[in-house]
């Protein structure tokens, strides 16, 4: 068993299962440059577009992946075919209600906004979105902010994420990290689970208690 003060929850991968829409947006723009589209992918997950864009071509001015990004963002939020929930997150984000929680993702506010709504799954009242931050995840600004806005020490906080970038995001922060997936386990979460419904829930005084 987990016990923390509050979550901090990864969206794509973790609550939300919107793999067919980055693979046909990002696999586009990858032979649009002329690059491979699994090798892009491996790159993309968990990160802002911009700072893919940056790994991936070193040399392109800034300026550049940004008005990319933008137009990435705009088709990304403006497909929501094959979007569906990550198995357990409606029950999982349920048995949050009331507890502290934030969601912490590379998406902006449209994007956010648009993929939790296709899911169907209700938005936290505390969201820390790519407008908030400077750094994209693997850097741990988003997780950090996540704790300060919910008041919480980092040190009582547990992350739930599904990516490379993510998880390294999260244990920089110095919180305690659940991966999600079957993939998950080869970023050396400090735990992890198939899926949400590998997760019990139970909150009391003491704080959120977690059964993996």
């Amino acid at each position: 068993m987990l016990t923390g003060r509050a979550l901090l929850l990864d969206m794509d991968g973790t609550l939300v299962d919107s793999h067919a829409v980055v693979e046909r947006c990002w696999s586009r723009w990858a032979r649009e440059k002329g690059l491979d589209p699994a090798a892009v992918l491996a790159v993309a997950h968990g990160r802002q577009g911009h700072a893919t864009m940056a790994e991936l071509l070193p040399d392109r001015p800034v300026e550049v992946n940004l008005a990319e990004n933008r137009e990435l963002l705009a088709q990304e939020t403006a497909d929501t075919e094959g979007i569906v929930p990550v198995a357990g997150a409606p029950a999982f984000l349920a048995a949050l209600d009331g507890a502290p929680h934030a969601l912490v993702t590379s998406a902006d506010v449209p994007l956010s906004t648009a993929r939790m709504g296709a899911a169907g799954l209700p938005l936290p009242a505390v969201r820390v979105t790519a407008e908030d931050v400077r750094a994209s995840k693997p850097d741990p600004e988003g997780f950090l902010r996540g704790a300060a806005l919910l008041g919480i020490d980092p040190a009582d906080c547990i992350v739930f994420e599904d990516s490379e970038a993510g998880i390294a995001a999260g244990k920089a922060a110095g919180m305690r990290v659940v991966g999600v997936g079957p993939g998950a386990a080869r970023f050396s979460p400090d735990a992890q689970v198939d899926d949400l419904t590998k997760v019990a829930v139970t909150v009391d005084d003491e704080g959120i208690h977690l059964t993996l």
